[in-house]
């Protein structure tokens, strides 16, 4: 088939690439303006711009579709018998939704309808899900409202990271967007409603809807009075983003494990006895409970304690185990993020 694909981050990447080698012919490829990006500030492409010009593949940037009507006519030239959408950034307008045969189809990183949105892969992380997957949705004007032809499952892990997700999502979404094609070609032209039919398309439903909105700068911060668990799926969910301070510079939590008597079966090997017991750890939150040589350092929260593995200062190069304890020098008794609030808090990213 004759695809025209709406993509931009590295996540999109595979899907890109699954669909090439899958025979279709990829007639286009839509993708979000460079950005500049580094200490210079030069401009960088997308990496799914990137990739499609190693594919020798046309590609199209517009800053918003659905106010550029000469990039619309120029897509709708290409003769693409249907979109594939993964991660585009954008919402399509009802003029380009309308213009492929096959119609529009997008592979979203949810089991929809939950997390409906930008972030679903971060937010199903923060909210503590032990489940999540791709939909291949049939496209509509409204946010990822459409019907899901197929669907694919992952569990969660306690320890899983919003990269290490992704990545798994990343591929899943690229072999369920294979497996879609040739049934999409099956159902033939005509009316949308016949079309989905003919599909047999599974309606979403009110029931569970949950808006994985975007990101703020204030979602990056930690806060230490918080419990453990939901610091430790912050950090998880927003790596590698989640913020606190120490000695005045802002430091990044990259890996931590929340030491709860009933998780300890879910924690890793080296980490599980310090779980027992660990309740009875008092500190003030944020404060520094012990020193655990090769592994990391214990921290108070606002119920049972964290430990941190992994962590970068700012300034430095990320560092875990025995490693983070030289570098951040914290003794017993010293406390993370104090005084961090006001100034550390215009220094945090703005997405993940």
């Amino acid at each position: 088939m004759k695809i025209l694909f709406w993509g931009t981050p590295a996540y999109a990447v595979p899907s890109l690439d699954a669909l090439v080698a899958a025979g279709h012919t990829i007639v286009g490829v839509v993708s979000q303006p460079d950005r500049r990006r580094g200490r210079g500030g030069a401009d960088v492409p997308s990496a799914v711009k990137a990739r499609a010009l190693e594919l020798g593949l046309r590609v199209f940037t517009p800053t918003r579709i659905r106010l550029e009507p000469e990039v619309q006519q120029q897509l709708a030239a290409l003769g693409a018998d249907l979109s594939v959408v993964v991660a585009f950034g954008q919402l399509l307008p009802p003029e380009v939704l309308q213009q492929p045969p096959l119609g529009c189809w997008n592979g979203h990183g949810s089991l929809l309808p939950r997390w409906r949105g930008a972030g679903p892969i971060q937010w199903c992380l923060i909210e503590g899900d032990t489940e999540t997957g791709v939909g291949i949705m049939a496209m509509e004007a409204g946010l990822d409202t459409g019907p899901v032809l197929l669907e694919g499952r992952l569990a969660i892990g306690l320890l899983d990271n919003a990269q290490q997700l992704g990545a798994r999502l990343s591929a899943l979404t690229a072999s369920l967007l294979v497996e879609a094609m040739p049934m999409i070609a099956a159902a033939g032209e005509g009316p949308e409603v016949e079309r989905w039919q003919r599909l047999g398309l599974r309606p979403q439903g009110d029931d569970g809807v949950r808006l994985a909105r975007l990101l703020r700068k204030e979602d990056y911060a930690v806060d230490w009075s918080r419990s453990a668990l939901a610091i430790h799926r912050q950090v998880m969910g927003l790596y590698p983003g989640a913020t606190t301070s120490w000695g005045g510079k802002r430091l990044k939590l990259l890996a931590t494990e929340p030491l709860v008597a009933r998780l300890a079966e879910r924690l890793s090997a080296d980490v599980r006895a310090l779980a027992t017991g660990a309740a009875e750890r008092q500190g003030a939150p944020g404060q520094v409970l012990a020193l655990v040589p090769g592994v990391g350092l214990v921290v108070a929260t606002g119920g049972c304690p964290l430990l941190l593995r992994s962590a970068q200062l700012e300034g430095k190069q990320a560092a875990s185990g025995q490693p983070l304890l030289q570098q951040l020098g914290l003794q017993p008794g010293d406390r993370l993020g104090e005084g961090a609030s006001a100034c550390e808090a215009e220094r945090l990213p703005a997405r993940g």
